[in-house]
């Protein structure tokens, strides 16, 4: 107890420099717990994002499907299944029906994706809506911010688009885009045109037919084996985004090893020079009966008290800036959304108690050790010596 006290004084009356110390271990601190909020608010806002612009709580896709081949897709259908037919009347799962074709905005030839889905859906947040379920009428189609850039089309604009049906025979028509929708989803956006499902099944050929088939949060918590059909949960479905999760959070480690190492580094010099000016004092301690080794302990723990004092700095002006970041959001620069990944234009920091708790833990030790590697010195000093301050 006397050496915690004899610590504490000790520490404020360092005064400036106590607090300069404190400061920048409490600025690495918040930083550290921003950034690792940073990246977990992302994690759970992309997977939100994706689940309710694409996914649903699951799909079913037919045993060809594979949507990295795109050469596949002409085998890549079946009939929906009897097992679900039921279902997609009461707007649990909602069909998608994937082909390849062609576009041609201005003149040019533009690769695409067109997909059909039905129009009364509710399951993902597509505007739906929009689509023309009566396949009498002109075909209206909707597009995402992305492909409304990249093809330079706008609402109310025709295009013209090709496409092959079941038995490989080109056809072609004009469609009028209905609705342009924003998204943070690139994966429903990019290079894709969405239709009403029966207007596409007409078009192909392929009535009935679909290559995947969303569904929904309730039915995913119990879906059934449907022969020729391949249940996709979010495990599966979000594996590309833990992959960029993960490898942004180990790249972080980096930056959080850095920022540490900073200000333990301003802890290091200052015990190093608080030893080399207070020579006197430590042979003075050692004359009045301490021992080297408790000498050592009390700077070790006058440095490790600068952890607690950098805690409590960093609860006072860290807490509300993390709040505030919290609610309001971390804006991203534009053009970010050409980044190919399912990122919003603002992410919202999640903490976690685990975060923070780990966090103060991590400095707590690091401090304690960074300050006992330098006061290893007193222990072999000799009274005499440091006494008249010549033993360095």
């Amino acid at each position: 107890m006397l050496a915690i006290k004899l610590a504490l004084k000790n520490l404020l009356g360092a005064g400036l420099r106590t607090w300069l110390n404190a400061f920048v271990l409490s600025l690495a601190f918040v930083m550290i717990v921003f950034q690792m909020g940073f990246i977990q608010g992302w994690n759970l806002q992309a997977k939100k994002d994706t689940a309710d612009w694409e996914v649903g709580g699951g799909e079913y896709w037919h045993n060809s499907y594979d949507p990295f081949d795109a050469l596949s897709l002409n085998d890549a259908h079946g009939p929906v299944p009897s097992e679900l037919t039921g279902f997609w009347k009461n707007n649990v799962v909602a069909p998608v029906l994937v082909t390849q074709a062609s576009i041609f905005p201005g003149g040019r030839i533009k690769n695409i994706l067109l997909k059909g889905i039905e129009p009364e859906q509710k399951i993902v947040k597509l505007p739906t809506a929009a689509l023309d379920s009566d396949t009498t009428v002109s075909t209206a189609a909707i597009i995402g911010n992305r492909m409304a850039t990249a093809s330079g089309l706008a609402r109310g604009d025709l295009v013209t688009i090709r496409w092959r049906d079941a038995s490989g025979t080109f056809d072609a028509t004009e469609i009028r885009i209905g609705e342009i929708f924003h998204t943070s989803d690139p994966s429903i956006d990019n290079n894709q045109v969405w239709i009403s499902l029966q207007r596409l099944q007409k078009m192909t050929g392929m009535s009935n037919n679909a290559t995947y088939i969303i569904v929904s949060q309730k039915q995913a918590a119990a879906p059934v084996t449907v022969p020729g059909w391949t249940f996709r949960d979010h495990n599966y479905l979000f594996r590309d985004i833990d992959i960029i999760i993960k490898e942004k959070s180990i790249a972080g480690v980096v930056i959080y090893i850095l920022l540490l190492s900073l200000a333990l580094l301003a802890v290091f010099d200052t015990q190093v020079l608080s030893i080399f000016r207070r020579e006197k004092e430590i042979g003075t301690y050692i004359a009045l009966g301490m021992t080297r080794w408790q000498v050592v302990k009390l700077f070790t723990l006058e440095g490790a008290m600068n952890s607690i004092l950098s805690l409590f700095l960093a609860v006072v002006w860290g807490t509300p800036l993390l709040w505030m970041l919290g609610k309001s959001g971390y804006g991203l620069p534009k053009g970010t959304e050409g980044y190919g990944l399912t990122i919003a234009d603002k992410i919202f920091p999640a903490y976690s108690i685990g975060t923070v708790i780990s966090m103060a833990l991590i400095v707590m030790v690091t401090t304690t050790i960074v300050s006992f590697i330098p006061s290893r010195k007193i222990a072999g000093m000799k009274p005499t010596e440091a006494l008249k301050g010549k033993s360095l």
